[in-house]
């Protein structure tokens, strides 16, 4: 697919809107501020908006914080704002609305070089609705469009799509580039041998991205409560452990058209209850009535280990286990290590997907593997082989 390059682009003096991902988690206090808990979404974005800085834009930034049904101050992007503020050199100010005339007349006052956060995108309701007057609107105050919210880009919304199509010059951010360089150019004809691992609760969310990937993969390693559905469609018991009975002939089928591709697990971590505090036990082959699965064991995170060490191409999606109860987590962290140690050997290996992340996070591993992806859904989806709208409105003729 063909972008434009930020490095290719002359911005100097230009309006610059960039979408952002800066849906991070705030602390109320108790005199009514709001405070940034954790950034790491904002510093994500901190190599795109230097660059365009230190080329002498004028930036906007826009983003989307968590899910307001109207405009509730709770919701307000004023405390990212003050947060990123003391992230950059540059004079960053805040605009208490995304579009209108005190907008305009915000960017008439912006310098080259300056900031201007824009308010929560979704207290517009167009914003959802991809609304071609907000589209517009948002148009009118730009020059060109970036797009650096990776995790945003499956959502055909207004700030990363419909605004994008009308801007003539449109390019992905750095950190946009970067995951579109790993998940379609990588992945695209992957280095062999290429091992996928599968973990999180449901087959259900995870058939397409399966389906894809199938004809690709030498080993497609799954783990986690999906595991168990199945375990049950072999035949094997799986005690009380969590499984989607209406998802059992789907599961079936793809293990009939996998051959030996799909690797599942071999041994279990059981307990009688979903409790940290918990007796647990390690089985194998069938799980006990009246106990459920909470981990891989350690007979298939040896296994696993092992394919993982023989490969030159890993892509991790889904925890093995219930890895924030520490009795769970063994198997997770194994697969995080393993994925650190193919790197040190010059591995491909690229994690994705909230709970996987915060686990290799966790398990001190997240510096020490080639990605770690921003984005959840977003990667779900091209690992299903999908287009993103909010990619595909980048595409230049």
């Amino acid at each position: 697919m063909a972008y434009q390059h930020l490095a290719n682009l002359d911005v100097t003096g230009k309006r610059v809107l960039v979408r952002v991902d800066f849906n991070v988690p705030l602390t109320a206090h108790e005199d009514g501020h709001r405070s940034v808990r954790e950034d790491t979404r904002i510093r994500a974005a901190l190599p795109t908006i230097a660059w365009l800085v230190n080329h002498g834009a004028k930036v906007l930034l826009a983003s989307h914080l968590g899910r307001p049904k109207a405009q509730e101050a709770e919701f307000s992007l004023r405390p990212v704002a003050e947060h990123l503020a003391n992230l950059i050199d540059s004079p960053v100010t805040f605009s208490e609305a995304l579009i209108g005339p005190s907008v305009e007349a915000a960017v008439q006052r912006l310098r080259d070089g300056e900031v201007l956060v824009l308010e929560n995108t979704r207290f517009e309701a167009g914003e959802k609705k991809n609304d071609p007057a907000l589209c517009q609107a948002l148009a009118r105050l730009c020059d060109v469009y970036i797009n650096d919210a990776f995790g945003s880009a499956h959502r055909a919304h207004a700030t990363t799509d419909g605004v994008a199509r009308l801007t003539a010059e449109r390019a992905p951010g750095l950190l946009m580039e970067k995951e579109l360089n790993y998940l379609e150019a990588r992945l695209a004809q992957p280095e062999a041998p290429f091992i996928a691992v599968l973990g999180g609760a449901k087959v259900s969310d995870k058939i397409g991205v399966i389906e894809h990937l199938l004809p690709k993969v030498d080993r497609l390693l799954i783990g986690g409560a999906m595991s168990y559905t199945f375990l049950k469609a072999q035949g094997l018991g799986v005690g009380s452990s969590m499984v989607e009975d209406d998802r059992l002939d789907v599961a079936k089928a793809l293990l009939e058209k996998s051959g030996s591709k799909l690797v599942l697990p071999i041994d279990h971590i059981s307990a009688a209850a979903f409790a940290a505090d918990a007796a647990y036990q390690i089985e194998t082959g069938a799980i006990s009535e009246g106990l459920m699965g909470l981990d891989i064991g350690p007979q298939t995170s040896a296994a696993y280990t092992q394919l993982i060490l023989g490969a030159k191409t890993v892509v991790w999606n889904g925890p093995m286990g219930v890895f924030e109860m520490p009795s769970f987590a063994r198997g997770t962290f194994a697969i995080a290590d393993a994925l650190a140690q193919v790197t040190r050997s010059g591995a491909t290996t690229i994690v994705g997907g909230g709970d996987s992340v915060a686990a290799v996070v966790k398990s001190g591993n997240a510096a020490n593997v080639s990605h770690v992806s921003t984005g959840g859904g977003a990667m779900l989806e091209l690992l299903e082989g999908k287009l993103l709208p909010g990619v595909d409105a980048l595409r230049v003729a």
